[in-house]
């Protein structure tokens, strides 16, 4: 509901309003402050420089800054060690005299002048660790050759992650293999160990990448040993080593060292990098493959590492999301292991930030935040840092949901909003602001300015401007003696004007004229259209004999305004600095050519606006070459000509070039479309080389130039120089888009999709669409909308899930195309609204029972119906009277079934269940909650059979009852069978348990219940007789009239609330069951309701004023008696403190501090008696009971002392010391920034 109110009012103002675009606002002008730059909101900082928070704003008049730290107000000037840079609102904290830890903490910045107030993320400082290894003696490790050893890194956590590698003494890195590598946290893992890997020299380094400092951990010793080395070293290493194995080392397929297990499950978020790993340990070594079950691996963005153990996917995204699966393999066997990946995100932008209005007085506005996230995000307003709901009224402004609506703004109500998305892996906050001005046009763009532009190439000249209104912006040319529209001119909604392929005829003087209703403005630019550089004489194969020189000629045409610059290069780089090569204007000179000059050499002709390039190669031989004939390529064809022109062919005829001692095989035709795809040559059509002509067939409104190659046995020949132009032209498209779909995404839209057609396709100009829908009902009529060049139409206030038949044409400025193909489609899904009727369970056995219900009608279900989906539990266990809630669990039945089946029951149970049908949307209502019971089953055996008083004739048997009972226990068989026999003989069996089942009720009401709420008494039953005709009856408990009885229909239903009962009146009801005039009634037993009676309103003294006053002063007075009571002991000792002092001989007697005014502790044993209600541990410790009455029950806090006044002393608190240590580093220690990372708390 909310989307569709929201989608309304965007639609209102649609119609109301035009949309103010994004505008620069220039410096000169009033507007509310923007952030321009601020540091990242994770901020890791090096402890060795001073700390810098950047914030840094525009507006008019320039903002003031503030901050906040850990949100609230962070006072700058009562910190020495912060500056704020002048202008700016960027921190500098000089650490020379603070420690930076101080200063790792939350901070946001506030800009504001009077238009509004901006504000940044949380900014989230912490400084950079690199702590230092922890000290360790590492044993040297001795393992036999072939098993697989691990060799543990564990390197100090720091503060960015360190950057992990194996190096030795030498600092070279250890060679690593698919047999030897590392993992991705810093283990160096071997498959199976090798002679050759023994050394006493594998160190771990960890680089921390913010300090640039690198830590080494202790190196490690690796001996390997055969069976019979071992044998002979034991003894030397037995002392001191961890000897790994001691059985020879066999050849063994692979098993997993990393990860364990058959699966295991990863979460990682869109945008970041995944990596996982499988390392393989066996003999021989395994080799390391990964799959997608459920996909392919996306190739572009996929890499593999550490010899295929870590597969890498950058840039994640929700495709990505799937099972993975790595293989091991070798000779002996294979092992598998599938890695779960779940993508979430956190919130990103679905079409850009939110951009700054800038709106006229009386002009109406949107401001959309469109973002998206998994799991969804929420989004939350606010307006100069406040939130918008405790933000002054403005009927201009109207928020729905991601969209804040303003209409008919008025001076005054500009602001800046901030949108807060968020959710539980991050956030996103945008400020946008909203300034209302008048302001007449002005063009931004320089005056005069002169644009140069390539002949046939696209042309665009810029008209930046600004108004508000915003102005309207007009083109002429020369004499201004008409506005420039339609072909060639483009006009964009910026102001720019674009001429796709201009012509030596477009240059000139242009004039941009910008004006709204508060006046006009126009400015003037020159365009200048240059003839293209072009290569006439390319550079030519050659084949010379080494001692001799080589010339390659590049002559070229420019436009004689633009200054050239010519280029050489050999096989693509630059030319070797050999005095032997010479280059002029237009040619290239090699003397005294040897082999290293052979090579592909190019001639590159640059000038400010474009360049033109040909290359040719060199090839160098003896200077005696042998009589053998030397073939070539062909040279390029000549003489292009086009003949037999028509609307949609030609005919092409050219020369050959020379086929230099090899036949030509064919000719290779190409085209260049300059109209669409200028500087793309496309292959169009081949021939055979004995041929000269070829007939093209074409497309409509193409510019086509032609060139041909040809190809003999060494090779393709050089392009032929391009035909002249050919235009087709053009005419109404041959085709219809394809792929035609309709589909919801929201219950009052349907979509209405295509594949759009290709330029080559458009087959003219103006190529747009004209889509058709209709609802798929005889009498209904197309409704028709050309829409632009696009993909997609959203047709809204569709009802919910109809049929449609779709039509999408293509049009284009010469006629449309054919009849389009009819399409099916739906309109968007909504929740079913209706649940299944007439359920029931029919029971088949004690553990499986058929579920029936009558299908919801089509109509009810609003989508495409997926299924049906039946939720039972059982409530309890028939032979116990308490009852027993088990989880409820789901069955789903695809597709249109009617009925199904329940299995896996227990006996004896009572079961309730419902059926909700379900759509692609989701479930609708649940079907009213039905029971049925499961007979019994057979009973377990008895949990114990023991035999006591054995006599030569009789013994007693004792036994328990079993675990599962499956019903109601009627007695016990007892068999025996003599230890020579294999006959089962049955001695007794034990009485009944229980009388015999009693016969079903004459009522068909069973189960009748009554429960009395505030809306009424709520009466249920269930029926389960022939007639239709059911009636609640009540009357008043003290009436005997039969006909007092009031009845009240409920035919279908198997609950009643009775609304019509007065409070303090019992009353008696039952339920009756009617038929024909000549069939008796059937009445259920008789119940009796008390409703009560409706209390007065009585005053609560608890609240009352006078009352809470008097409790508290009984609860001071109190106190008060308290504390002389304890004064009075303290007097009243048994010892002088004096006396004490003089006596105490104990040495850890502690007298009077003068600097905090706290007694020391007193060792005399019956000083030591703790206070009354408290007990003394062995440990000496003093520890409150349960019924402790100490004075720390009253103080602030509960710490067991109060300030620093020497008044009372923690002796008496009945706390031990290390508590009070604990508290004490909890309270000292700095609140951690890291909990305000995903979500922004506060705006100000």
């Amino acid at each position: 509901m909310m989307e569709r109110r929201r989608m309304d009012a965007a639609l209102l103002v649609l119609f109301l309003g035009h949309l103010a675009a994004a505008l620069e606002v220039p410096l000169d002008l009033p507007q509310p402050p923007t952030i321009t730059y601020q540091s990242p909101k994770d901020y890791i900082i090096d402890p060795r420089e001073n700390i810098i928070i950047h914030c840094e704003a525009k507006g008019k008049p320039h903002p003031s800054f503030s901050w906040t730290r850990n949100g609230t107000h962070f006072d700058i000037d009562e910190d020495p060690n912060v500056t704020m840079k002048p202008h700016s609102g960027t921190l500098v904290v000089d650490i020379s005299r603070a420690k930076a830890e101080q200063y790792e903490c939350v901070y946001q910045c506030t800009a504001r002048n009077k238009h509004g107030t901006a504000v940044s993320n949380n900014i989230v400082v912490r400084q950079s660790r690199s702590p230092l290894w922890s000290k360790e003696k590492i044993k040297p490790i001795v393992v036999q050759e072939g098993v697989s050893l691990v060799l543990p890194c564990r390197p100090p956590v720091g503060l960015p992650p360190p950057i992990i590698f194996w190096m030795d003494n030498y600092f070279q890195k250890l060679p690593q293999s698919s047999r030897v590598s590392q993992s991705l946290n810093g283990d160096l893992y071997f498959a199976n160990v090798l002679r050759e890997d023994s050394r006493n020299d594998y160190i771990c380094y960890a680089r921390f990448p913010y300090t640039q400092t690198i830590q080494q951990k202790q190196p490690i010793t690796v001996k390997v040993l055969n069976m019979d080395a071992i044998n002979d070293t034991m003894a030397a290493f037995y002392n001191d080593t961890d000897l790994f194995s001691e059985e020879p080392a066999d050849d063994r397929k692979p098993t997993f060292l990393v990860p364990s297990g058959p699966s295991s499950s990863k979460t990682v978020l869109r945008g970041q990098v995944l990596e996982m790993e499988c390392i393989a340990e066996g003999l021989p070594t395994p080799e390391i493959s990964w799959t997608k079950v459920s996909g392919v691996l996306p190739a572009k963005r996929t890499s593999f590492l550490h010899y295929q153990r870590t597969l890498r996917i950058v840039n994640v995204s929700e495709s990505d999301a799937g099972d993975y699966r790595c293989t091991g393999r070798n000779q002996l066997g294979s092992v598998h292991h599938t890695i779960h990946v779940t993508v979430k995100a956190a919130p990103y932008w679905i079409s850009g930030t939110p951009r700054n209005l800038v709106l006229a007085p009386g002009e109406n506005g949107v401001l959309t935040c469109r973002a998206s996230g998994t799991p969804k995000p929420s989004i939350t307003w606010a307006m100069n840092g406040i939130p918008i709901e405790n933000s002054p009224k403005d009927l201009s402004r109207k928020v729905e949901d991601d969209t804040i609506i303003f209409t008919d703004v008025q001076t005054g109500s500009s602001a800046v909003y901030q949108c807060n998305v968020s959710n539980d892996y991050g956030y996103l906050l945008s400020n946008a602001f909203v300034n209302v001005l008048s302001e007449p046009p002005r063009v931004l763009t320089p005056a005069n300015k002169v644009y140069q532009v390539i002949k046939n190439h696209r042309a665009l000249m810029d008209c930046a401007s600004f108004g508000s209104p915003i102005p309207k912006i007009e083109w002429f040319k020369d004499s201004r003696s008409s506005t420039l529209d339609g072909d060639p001119y483009i006009h964009h909604d910026n102001g720019t004007l674009e001429i796709q392929v201009a012509q030596a005829v477009n240059s000139g003087k242009y004039t941009c004229v910008a004006r709204n209703m508060l006046g006009i403005y126009e400015n003037h630019i020159y365009l200048e259209v240059k003839e293209p550089t072009r290569i006439l004489k390319q550079p030519e194969y050659k084949v010379v004999q080494r001692g001799r020189s080589a010339v390659f000629e590049c002559k070229v045409k420019h436009d004689p305004s633009l200054i050239p610059t010519m280029t050489w290069l050999k096989d693509d780089g630059e030319l070797p600095d050999d005095e032997r090569l010479i280059v002029d204007s237009d040619s290239l000179t090699i003397t005294d050519v040897t082999e290293n000059d052979a090579g592909v050499y190019t001639c590159i002709m640059n000038t400010t606006l474009d360049h033109d390039s040909a290359s040719a190669e060199l090839t160098v031989v003896e200077a005696t070459p042998t009589p053998a004939v030397l073939s070539e390529r062909p040279d390029p064809p000549t003489d292009l000509e086009l003949t037999d022109q028509k609307k949609r062919s030609v005919q092409l005829t050219w020369t050959p070039g020379d086929e230099h001692n090899s036949p030509i095989q064919k000719f290779l035709i190409q085209y260049e479309d300059i109209l669409h795809h200028r500087g793309h040559w496309h292959n169009l059509t081949e021939v055979l080389g004995t041929k000269t002509t070829a007939h093209l067939k074409l497309s409509p409104y193409v510019h086509y130039t032609f060139r041909v190659l040809a190809l003999n046995a060494v090779g393709f020949s050089r392009p032929s120089f391009p035909s002249r132009m050919f235009k087709t032209e053009a005419a109404a498209p041959d085709e219809n888009p394809t792929g035609i779909q309709g589909f919801g995404t929201e219950h009052d839209n349907l979509v209405i999709s295509w594949k759009p057609l290709t330029s080559l396709q458009s087959n003219g100009p103006g190529l747009h669409y004209k889509v058709m829908w209709r609802q798929k009902t005889v009498d209904s009529e197309w409704t028709t909308v050309t829409v632009a060049n696009t993909s997609k139409f959203v047709v809204s206030g569709t009802p919910t899930f109809v049929p449609y038949e779709l039509k999408v044409q293509a049009v284009n400025d010469h006629g449309a195309g054919p009849e389009p193909v009819i399409a099916h489609g739906y309109s968007g899904e909504d929740l079913p609204v209706a649940a299944p009727e007439n359920v029931q369970a029919v029971v088949r056995n004690s553990t499986v029972a058929d579920v029936h219900w009558d299908p919801v009608p089509s109509k009810l279900i609003r989508g495409h119906l997926k299924g049906y989906k039946v939720y039972y539990w059982k409530e309890r266990n028939l032979h116990k009277h308490n009852p027993h809630h088990s989880d409820q669990q789901v069955l789903t039945f695809s597709g249109n079934h009617t009925h199904g089946m329940l299995p896996g029951l227990h006996p004896f149970s009572l079961y309730s269940f419902n059926v909700r049908v379900y759509n692609g949307k989701g479930e609708g209502p649940a079907s009213l909650t039905q029971q049925f019971e499961t007979p019994e089953g057979v009973p377990g055996p008895p949990t114990s059979l023991i035999v006591t008083n054995p006599n030569l004739d009789s013994l007693t048997l004792e036994w328990n009852p079993p675990h599962v009972h499956n019903g109601r226990i009627t007695g016990y068989t007892l068999k025996y069978q003599p230890g020579n026999t294999q006959t089962s003989h049955p001695i007794a069996q034990s009485p009944s348990l229980r009388p015999p089942r009693k016969a079903l009720p004459v009522s068909p009401f069973v189960n009748v219940n009554s429960s009395v709420g505030e809306s009424g008494a709520l009466i249920s039953w269930e029926y389960w007789g022939p007639e239709n005709n059911i009636y609640v009856e009540y009357k008043n408990q003290n009436s005997e009239a039969e006909e007092e009885w009031q009845k009240k229909l409920v035919n279908g239903s198997q609950t009643y609330m009775l609304k019509e009962l007065k409070g303090g009146i019992s009353y008696r009801v039952r339920l009756v069951a009617k038929g024909h005039h000549d069939q008796p009634l059937h009445l259920s037993k008789e119940l009796v309701v008390t409703v009560p009676a409706v209390a007065s309103r009585q005053v609560d003294i608890a609240t009352q004023g006078w009352f809470i006053g008097l409790m508290c002063a009984i609860a001071l007075l109190i106190l008060i008696l308290l504390i002389i009571c304890f004064i009075q002991r303290n007097k009243g000792g048994k010892y002088p403190v004096k006396e004490k002092e003089d006596a105490h001989t104990d040495p850890e007697f502690q007298p009077m501090k003068d600097d905090d005014c706290t007694f020391g502790e007193y060792s005399d044993n019956e000083d030591h008696k703790p206070l009354k209600g408290s007990r003394t541990p062995s440990n000496g410790t003093v520890k409150r009971d349960d019924s402790d009455d100490s004075l720390v029950d009253y103080g602030e806090g509960g710490d067991g002392q109060f300030n620093e006044d020497g008044s009372f002393i923690g002796q008496y608190s009945g706390k031990s010391a290390s508590r009070d240590t604990a508290e004490g580093h909890e309270s000292s220690e700095a609140p951690s920034p890291i909990n305000a990372m995903n979500s922004l708390n506060s705006f100000v």
